[in-house]
């Protein structure tokens, strides 16, 4: 990852961190998180084996981490401080030495506690190992510190974006009667690697009923005429993530089915024109919501409209990225650089788009034509 940013734009990224340690009054802060990882440093790993990285206030990072790992880290990581560990040996352990060497035995120390990585296991091994220390949660804080995007991440989004565009495209000019959900996974996973995406999920490929399908489950049996092919694609492009919904009706659609396809259409539309910053995320997803229930279309409307996109982990315990989501209460503010994953569906249809917040209104990263595809 580190490849793709220079060394300049992480250190900026730290120094963020780093303001935010400061108010919190923390003298380090441990980064632990797949997806934090990659952001502060450009090197990720699962965590089959405990591995963090120890951020002070001041000076270089130390990275913890198996000696298994440490090429790929030197290779992608903008720093070269590391402090490697034998698999006969305790991660947690290892961690703890790493702070006492730096001098934090007796600091505070920041933690997500909403990390995976940080299970109450890792908790109390930690508070054991440094009596002294005193462990410091501050919940989601590196998460909030990524939000906005850079115009090297926007780069990447973008890229990501095109492969949804491509693969849909290809889908929809393909798809037919006798093929199969699992034949359009498969497709679409090596179309993927094919266009430079990054190995990984495909996103939910099934038939669209009613409204709850999206996280459908991928059949066997063959689609028929009057089968609505719901298509979710998720790529990625060195990590961060597109994303994009497209019906594509088999044997073509019913004049009902464009009807309310464009009801749907008209009332996203009209969300993104919202999408501006300032904008208040509750308003923004009312404009949708309300509409959608106004129309008819769906009796309740239970799940989000929408929610934050960017770097996801090629070892994901994460399917999306909530930080940020657009629902009733919503009490945030829209910021220029914001991308997100915006999508509804009604009828067995559904449509998403990518979506960049920018100073003059929202960009759909994701271009290609809004309608129901139809073979």
């Amino acid at each position: 990852m580190s490849g793709d940013f220079k060394r300049e734009e992480y250190e900026e990224r730290l120094a963020h961190l780093r303001a935010a340690m400061h108010k919190a009054g923390v003298a380090a802060m441990l980064i632990d998180d797949a997806e934090i990882l990659a952001y502060y440093t450009g090197h990720e790993r699962s965590v089959s084996f405990y591995r963090a990285c120890i951020v002070p206030l001041s000076g270089e990072p130390l990275m913890v981490l198996r000696s298994l790992d440490v090429a790929p880290f030197e290779e992608a990581c903008w720093f070269k401080g590391n402090l490697a560990y034998a698999d006969t040996e305790d991660g947690v352990g290892a961690v703890a030495r790493g702070m006492s060497r730096m001098g934090l035995a007796e600091a505070a120390i920041g933690f997500d506690s909403g990390s995976h990585a940080m299970s109450v296991d890792v908790y109390q091994r930690l508070c054991a190992a440094l009596p002294g220390a005193r462990f410091v949660a501050l919940p989601g804080l590196p998460w909030e510190l990524r939000l906005r995007k850079s115009p090297a991440e926007i780069t990447l989004a973008r890229r990501a974006a095109a492969i949804a565009d491509t693969v849909m495209g290809e889908i929809a000019a393909c798809a037919h009667a006798g093929s199969t959900e699992r034949e359009w996974s498969a497709y679409a996973a090596r179309r993927f690697i094919e266009l430079g995406g990054t190995p990984g999920h495909v996103g939910p490929i099934t038939v669209g009923r009613g409204w709850g399908f999206l996280h459908g489950h991928l059949h066997d049996t063959p689609l028929g005429n009057g089968d609505i092919l719901h298509l979710e694609l998720v790529p990625r492009f060195h990590g961060y993530s597109a994303r994009l919904m497209r019906p594509i009706a088999i044997g073509g659609a019913s004049a009902a089915q464009r009807d309310d396809a464009a009801t749907l259409l008209g009332l996203q539309d009209a969300q993104f024109a919202m999408m501006r910053p300032g904008a208040r995320a509750a308003e923004v997803d009312a404009i949708l919501r309300a509409g959608v229930l106004h129309a008819g279309l769906r009796e309740h409307y239970d799940n989000i409209t929408g929610y934050t996109l960017g770097y996801y982990s090629q070892q994901p315990l994460r399917s999306s990225d909530f930080t940020r989501v657009f629902r009733p209460g919503a009490d945030w503010v829209l910021e220029e650089g914001m991308i997100f994953h915006m999508y509804t569906s009604a009828r067995g249809l559904a449509f998403s788009e990518t979506m960049l917040v920018r100073q003059g209104g929202a960009e759909r990263l994701t271009r290609i034509e809004r309608r129901v595809f139809e073979t």
